[in-house]
């Protein structure tokens, strides 16, 4: 259950900060969650580039330029897969899902031998927006990553209408709007950075206003964002479209009615559900989703909600100050805790995504890490 084993915030921001560049390997990559079974090894391009982000914001501007340097060695490593993927796309024979990029690769930056629900797009978006939110949040010269965000509009313009696995490696048959949302971020900061010119920018600013009326078209319902296009229910990674992404204007009546949804549907006591049908380790709430909705309710004027969702997150917190990828507080379907359990071990403790989402609302809301 979750108490407020620390009262000192301070503290624990700056173990927070601590826990992610200690853990970080020195290629750059970091860890999902050092210990946790069936993430151990492996570096997410999705999860990674938002706690890049964090500790960007939280003042650790080497561990996340080493991220992003990490980033793009992998791409351009693969820079043949992606153009066999962009060549199949524009002659009308898309590859198989098997062969697109991968959510995650080894630390090493390979290709993993573990069966995975590998075909994600967000995270190709991701990284190119917290890279060059860290360029100009540092002033850095985000050039030199350049060839890797010509590969990556080059895969993302190809590719983003086509249904992939979702954050949570799900349904694969669905195109997500949270997915489109993370496309759309890297896309515009590649194109504002001058990351790409030409008929490479051209085309990633025509995908991005197509990706932007289907958002408006076929992504929301009653007035909110939904899980994915044709669906009427909202997912707690909404929150991101609205901030930190900043997809959906904080000012447009939809950032206040997902706002509103995620509140409603997902918020228990202060922390927040993946969406409402969650079984994984029983449906727990997720201080990293709790965070991405302070984030929005900054941006969209609820500073109180947002301070009372710093609040709720840090109190998930072990008595060794780290933060857990969910807690058991309320649970959607308990009937599942054990059966994950007995799979994968308990929850994922410490969870760099968890911390550095902590670091990232914490610093919007005025705190300093010292």
């Amino acid at each position: 259950m979750t108490s407020p084993v620390h009262t000192d915030l301070g503290a624990l921001l700056t173990h927070s900060r601590s826990v992610i560049t200690s853990l970080q390997e020195p290629n750059g990559a970091y860890p999902a969650s050092p210990d946790f079974s069936a993430y151990r090894g492996y570096c997410w391009f999705r999860d990674g580039a938002f706690i890049a982000d964090g500790v960007s914001a939280a003042g650790a501007i080497e561990s996340a330029t080493a991220f992003f340097d990490w980033c793009s060695d992998v791409l351009i490593r693969h820079e043949s897969t992606i153009e066999e993927i962009v060549a199949g796309a524009r002659s009308g024979r898309p590859v198989p899902d098997d062969r697109m990029l991968p959510a995650r690769f080894t630390i090493a930056g390979d290709l993993g031998d573990d069966d995975w629900w590998d075909f994600q797009l967000d995270g190709y978006g991701t990284w190119l927006w917290a890279a060059v939110a860290h360029a100009q949040r540092h002033g850095l010269d985000a050039q030199r990553w350049r060839r890797a965000a010509e590969l990556t509009v080059d895969y993302l313009v190809s590719s983003w209408q086509r249904p992939c696995f979702d954050w949570w490696e799900e349904h694969s048959e669905h195109v997500h709007v949270s997915t489109l949302g993370c496309i759309a971020a890297g896309l515009s900061a590649a194109a504002s950075a001058g990351l790409v010119e030409g008929e490479r920018l051209r085309s990633a600013l025509a995908a991005r206003d197509a990706i932007d009326r289907m958002l408006r078209h076929d992504g929301t319902a009653d007035g909110h964002l939904v899980k994915w296009i044709g669906d009427d229910a909202v997912d707690g990674s909404l929150s991101s479209l609205i901030a930190p992404l900043g997809v959906i204007p904080a000012a447009d009546p939809l950032a206040a009615g997902t706002v509103a949804a995620i509140e409603r549907e997902l918020s228990v006591d202060g922390g927040v559900h993946r969406f409402r049908a969650d079984t994984f380790f029983g449906g727990g709430q997720w201080p990293l989703l709790t965070c991405f909705l302070g984030l929005a309710q900054a941006a969209t004027g609820d500073h109180d909600g947002a301070r009372r969702a710093l609040e709720w997150a840090a109190s998930t917190a072990t008595a060794e100050r780290m933060l857990p990828e969910q807690v058991d507080d309320h649970l959607l379907d308990p009937a599942f805790r054990q059966e994950w359990i007995d799979r994968w071990g308990t929850v994922a403790t410490p969870l760099l995504w968890s911390h550095a989402m902590l670091l990232r609302l914490a610093v919007e809301l005025g705190e300093v890490v010292a």
